[in-house]
């Protein structure tokens, strides 16, 4: 029974493109999760930021800090601007966004919009009474920041993946995931930098 458990995990990793013998950890995972709604078996393989991130030595810093960078790199140049130029979109569907944590979950139908969830782990409007802090507050973003050129464009990276900038960031990468087309970003962006958002009132 073991050994035919083994070659079932062992066969559902060589069909995912992953073809080396399958870990105990792999076994358990391949075993424990099964593919419903907008959640698929895929998310079970890790790309080389997950792998390298799901080794305790390299997160705050430590590792190797060549692969650190490699990936790092690697994630950047992944990042694909808008394709007409355009990075800010309409703030008040932003808000919308920011503001939905559904979606990417097993029990949300495919095909179905994926929401940004920003709020889980950031505050984005200074009225809010309930809001995350994983991550920073976004309070202000724009009117901290300014609106040049370089801000824009760090920012509209950071949403997109934001591993280019630090490998074990947190923080979903939200185009490179599929997790966010185009235009959304566009959207999250103007919440972040268009003046007349309630962000940076």
């Amino acid at each position: 029974m073991k050994n035919k458990l083994s070659l079932l995990a062992l066969a559902l990793f060589i069909s995912a493109g992953v073809a080396h013998a399958a870990t105990p950890f792999e076994n358990m995972m391949s075993s424990s999760f099964e593919a419903k709604g907008q959640a698929g078996l895929d998310r079970l393989v890790q790309d080389p930021a997950q792998k390298f991130c799901s080794n305790p030595a390299n997160l705050d810093g430590g590792g190797d800090l060549k692969v650190r960078e490699r990936i790092q790199s690697e994630n950047m140049a992944s990042i694909k601007q808008p394709s007409d130029g355009k990075y800010i979109g309409n703030w008040k569907n932003g808000e919308k966004i920011a503001q939905s944590g559904r979606g990417a979950t097993w029990s949300d139908k495919a095909g179905s919009e994926i929401g940004g969830g920003c709020y889980n782990c950031h505050q984005i409007d200074p009225k809010e009474i309930s809001y995350g802090n994983i991550g920073p507050s976004l309070t202000g973003y724009g009117k901290m920041r300014g609106y040049s050129k370089e801000v824009v464009v760090y920012t509209w990276n950071r949403i997109n993946n934001s591993k280019a900038y630090n490998v074990c960031s947190n923080m979903p990468r939200f185009a490179h995931a599929k997790l966010l087309n185009e235009q959304q970003i566009q959207d999250v962006m103007a919440l972040l930098l268009d003046p007349a958002s309630p962000v940076n009132q």
